[in-house]
This record gives C-alpha cells, structure tokens and sequence, in this order.
C-alpha cells in the first residue's frame, strides 16, 4: 500500500512541476533555454504564441497510473510544438487591386511551412526536473520511515 501511495504523491508532484515550467516556456518565448524562432512578420495583436492565450490556457495534464499525460483541444497545438508542413484554407474575399479596382479571389488552400515553437515535450530540463522531484520524493520517503522506527 505505501507503494501505491508513494507512486500517487511522485506522479502528482511530477504533474504540478512540469505544468508550471510548461506554463513557463510561454513566458520565455522558449522551451526553457531554447527559444522560439521569431514570427516572420511583425503582428501588434499579441505576442508569439499568445495572441489570444487559448493555446496556453488549453494545456491539460493528466495523471496516469505510469505518469503524467498533457493535453490540448486546440488543433494547431501540435503544428506549433512539432513544426512542420500544412494546409490552410483561405476563404473567397475581394482584394483592392493597385489600380484601385476591386478582385475577386476564389477559395483555395495555401501550404504553410511552420517552424518548431515547442512548449511541452521531453528534453534535458524536463529529465532534470523529474529527477529533481524523484530525488526529492525519495528523501521524503527516506525522513519519513526514519521517524516511523524511531523509539
């Protein structure tokens, strides 16, 4: 039963750590000392990855039997944290030509080459995290069966 009960506290732990650093990334503009490559065109909506916080605010952790789980339902989550290649659908609009004349542009779909901004996922800083809080838990563990054999 300690077991159990010492895996739920080192998962739980692991849960809280690792979703404050992810949560911090978003602050550094960087997957911890990594940074985020910077936006090709200057946006005065927001800043990198943050133009509304949905994307920050929609980050779930989960915790498993083996683990934690991180989440998002926003679907360009994972474009953002892997990087790569995709397809955007640009809606039929009008577009004011130099001459001044007014176009019609058709419905069509625009590839789009995104570079990696990760926010979450495995690397150094996150092992030296884990190992951190399993070290900590275990001194924990270690203080607490030293007090219960006490006289």
């Amino acid at each position: 039963m300690a077991k159990r009960k010492f895996l739920r506290r080192l998962i739980s732990d692991l849960r809280v750590e690792l979703s404050e650093e992810f949560d911090r990334n978003f602050e550094r503009k960087a997957f911890f000392s990594k940074r985020w490559t910077p936006r090709r065109y200057h946006n005065p909506k927001g800043t990198l990855l943050m133009v509304t916080g949905a994307l920050r605010r929609s980050i779930k952790a989960h915790e498993t039997d083996h683990g934690v789980r991180f989440t998002s339902n926003v679907p360009y989550a994972t474009i953002h944290n892997e990087g790569g290649r995709g397809l955007k659908s640009v809606k039929a609009h009008y577009r004011r030509t130099k001459s001044g004349k007014t176009a019609s542009v058709k419905a069509h779909m625009r590839r789009f080459d995104m570079p990696q901004r990760q926010f979450i996922g495995d690397g150094p800083d996150t092992r030296r995290i884990v190992q951190s809080v399993i070290t900590d838990n275990m001194t924990n563990l270690a203080n607490d069966l030293a007090k219960a054999l006490r006289p």
